[in-house]
This record gives structure tokens, sequence and C-alpha cells, in this order.
């Protein structure tokens, strides 16, 4: 095998995701997963999912997740890359724990791992750390080898991941009636999280105003924009909006919401406007409630036309770059000097996520970090 389609020392790839129900009885379960230790009442976990009731109790996330897998398996196998592609969740079936198992069990001792989180945060980075060394931490007490777990780097910037997402807008933009296309606003959104998660996400020498998070994102807004200018020859204005805030309301969270900015266009005369959600892979339900159904309905209720561009999903140029990042990593892990594709002002992310970098608020074992015990 050449170097250019080498995974050497990886022996398998794990796709790890949220997970989500896929019936109205795994609604509340799959919802206490999300919230366990938290002591959320079952009553207020069932008001909290009626959004996935309106969609018959599923989440449209595992089917996003096999259509990716598919394309993965499909893309690696064209590229003659031999490397098998397991899927594991944090908060619904196929777990995390019983996937690991079940690669070990394959006999799998070295595991590249991607995320289906883009961004530097604890929520989109540690907190998958800490349940990757929670299954490992299951693993050993059951006897079994442990396997070594190499998160890949965030990939918001690779152009595998940014191209999809400009032609989504060159997509919604072209959709909007004629007289009101050049006069739309760009609002880029992305999850919200409170303020301190943000300060913090992201090595120690980015902490603060925002952090990591606000400036890997409003770095790929500009991206976006430059290559939507560069394409219809408009500069349109844009700003950086967040969605799905979850938290208590005394809670200070990045702001301003997507429903708030729409109002705000609105009072100011702005002609239409597309929501571009680059803080989401696919099209799960926040995508769907949030944008979808929230958001369209306020600017339905404001007679501002809006258009919400798509996620990159299953995307070949997603997978494609999927495989680019294993094999970038692979080579650096085996000491091979290799370009590393990225766009915009930041460069590539580090592979290691380094000491300090999203911490949590109670210190709990990581893995795939310089911070953890497994190796």
């Amino acid at each position: 095998m050449s170097d250019q389609h080498d995974p050497a020392p990886y022996d398998a790839l794990l796709l790890l995701s949220f997970g989500g129900p896929e019936g109205p009885d795994d609604v509340v379960p799959f919802l206490e997963n999300v919230t366990r230790g938290r002591g959320i009442p079952k009553e207020r976990l069932k008001e909290v999912g009626q959004h996935y009731f309106l969609f018959g109790g599923v989440s449209p996330i595992n089917d996003q997740n096999r259509a990716l897998l598919d394309a993965l398996r499909t893309d690696f196998e064209r590229a003659g890359l031999d490397l098998p592609v397991y899927w594991g969740n944090r908060n619904w079936a196929p777990y995390l724990t019983d996937t690991l198992r079940e690669m070990v069990t394959d006999g799998r001792r070295h595991i590249a791992v991607l995320t289906t989180s883009a961004y530097a945060s604890y929520s989109g980075c540690r907190q998958y750390r800490e349940n990757l060394a929670d299954a490992l931490a299951g693993l050993e007490a059951e006897g079994l080898p442990l396997p070594r777990v190499d998160k890949l780097r965030h990939y918001f910037n690779h152009p595998g991941f940014v191209r999809p997402m400009v032609e989504g807008v060159l997509a919604s933009l072209a959709e909007l009636d004629e007289p009101v296309r050049a006069g739309a606003h760009l609002a880029f959104t992305t999850h919200s999280i409170p303020d301190s998660a943000a300060d913090t996400s992201g090595p120690v020498g980015e902490h603060g105003a925002g952090g990591a998070y606000v400036k890997q994102h409003l770095d790929v807004a500009r991206v976006i924009v430059d290559a939507v200018r560069e394409e219809t020859g408009v500069d349109h204005p844009w700003r950086l909006v967040y969605q799905s805030r979850s938290g208590a309301p005394h809670i200070p969270w990045l702001e301003p919401d997507i429903c708030d900015h729409l109002e705000e266009l609105h009072a100011a005369g702005a002609p239409a406007a597309v929501m571009v959600p680059i803080g989401f892979v696919s099209d799960h339900m926040e995508v769907l409630y949030d944008l979808d159904t929230e958001a369209t309905a306020k600017a339905a209720e404001l007679g501002l036309p809006v258009r919400r561009s798509a996620t990159v999903g299953a995307d070949p140029r997603f997978a494609a770059a999927v495989r680019d990042l294993v094999l970038e990593r692979a080579a650096r892990e085996r000491g091979t000097r290799v370009e590393r594709c990225a766009l915009g002002a930041l460069g590539a992310s580090h592979d290691l996520c380094p000491i300090g970098c999203c911490p949590a608020r109670v210190e709990r074992p990581v893995a795939a970090g310089a911070d953890s015990p497994y190796a």
C-alpha cells in the first residue's frame, strides 16, 4: 500500500455522534440520557420532548448518520482505503460502549475517531472525550484489552466541509425572488452555549471573548461570504447568530437568537434573509425545529422572505474530507510531514487537545488528549 492510502497505525474509524430517539416511546428515555445527573423531572422532559413528538418521536440524526456511514464506506472503497468504519452514540443506540466492545472483539486496537461536531467547545469536543474515557473504563472493568483512540482534528475549515455550505447558500439565494435577492442578509446560525463555556473553548491561549468557539464560526462565515461574493458579485450583509438555547434564564448564553435577529432585520428594512446553519453537520432535530419550524414561522409572521441553506450531511466531498483527515493524522502519527488542508485565517487545528482545552465545570477523566490517562 502506498503512503498516500496508508491508514497505519489506524485499524478502524469510529463515527461518534449524539444519537436520537427513533420512535415516540424513545423520546423520554433519550432525554433522560441527555440530562442524566441534572435532576430534571420526567414531566418536564415530556414538555421538552414535544419538539420530537411533532415529528413522530423520531430524530433524523440516526438516519443521517447511517447515510454518512454509507458515504464514508463508499468513498474509502473507491479510494482504495482499507479501513472499516463503525458507529457509536453518546445518548442512544448504538451506544458508544457497545460499539467499542464490538471493535475490540473484532481485533481493533488503534482507532481514529470522527465526532459529528466540527468546532471547539466543551459539549462539542471535551464531552465526547469524557464519553470515550467512560467507555474505555467500562471495557477495562470487563477485562477487555483497551484500544488507543485518537480524535481527529476539528474540521470546521476543511474545504470538504466548507464548499458544500457555500453551494447551499448560493442555491438558497437563487430561490429568492430576484427583487429581494441582492439585498438578502445571511444569518449564520450555530448552537448557543453559555458565555462561560464559549469564553473557555479551545486551548488556554484562545480563552476569553467567546474563545475558539466564536472565533472559528466567524472565520468560516467570512470564508463563505467571500466565496459567495466571488461567484455572484454581491457582498451580502451577514451576522453570526445563535439558536437552540436550553439553559436557565439567569445564565448568560451567546446571543442574538435567530428569531430575535429576524425581527431586527425586518425592523431595519432588510428585504430577505438566508439562514445558514454552519454550526451543524446535518439536518437534525434542532435544524428541523428551531430553523425550519420556529424561525421560518417567525419570518412568515413578519412578512420577511427567508430560506434555509443545506447542511453538509453525507455530501461526497465531506466523506472525502474525512478520508483526508484520517490519512493526514495517520501520516503524522508515523512521523511524516503532510500538508493539512484548511481555509480561512486560523489554519488547521491541533491533533491532540492540550491541557486546559475546553475545561469542564467538574473535572472528569478524558481520552484522546494531552491530559488523558489513556495513552
